[in-house]
């Protein structure tokens, strides 16, 4: 379950956050997650008050935005709605498609105190 290392990687991030903008409580942590980023939003539910316990993100609300996937395509030009990290182009059916939005996972933003 590669999610709970990225939570702990949020929980890192937030410490050196802390750190830079002098803040001491975290209360709500929003997440855009893409569609196609392989990432179980479900599981990162599951793990997200355990991984924050004992630190500055305790008891934070956890918020997470899904990102639609979306491609060019090298072909026609067009951008598409990408369904999967291999859908055609939906304008002339190429598979030649390069994703632009939806593969990652980034904190949109924090509510600190």
């Amino acid at each position: 379950m590669h999610e709970l290392s990225l939570l702990w990687s949020v929980r890192e991030t937030l410490e050196e956050q802390a750190l830079e903008h002098k803040f001491s409580k975290v209360t709500q942590v929003t997440l855009e997650i893409g569609r196609l980023a392989c990432v179980e939003t479900a599981a990162l539910r599951f793990c997200f008050d355990t991984v924050m316990k004992d630190s500055l993100a305790e008891n934070a609300e956890l918020v997470i935005l899904e990102i639609q996937g979306a491609g060019i395509c090298r072909q026609c030009g067009e951008r598409s709605e990408m369904e999967s990290l291999y859908s055609p182009c939906t304008h002339c059916g190429s598979l030649r498609v390069e994703l632009v939005q939806g593969i990652d996972m980034k904190i949109k933003d924090l509510i600190v105190i």
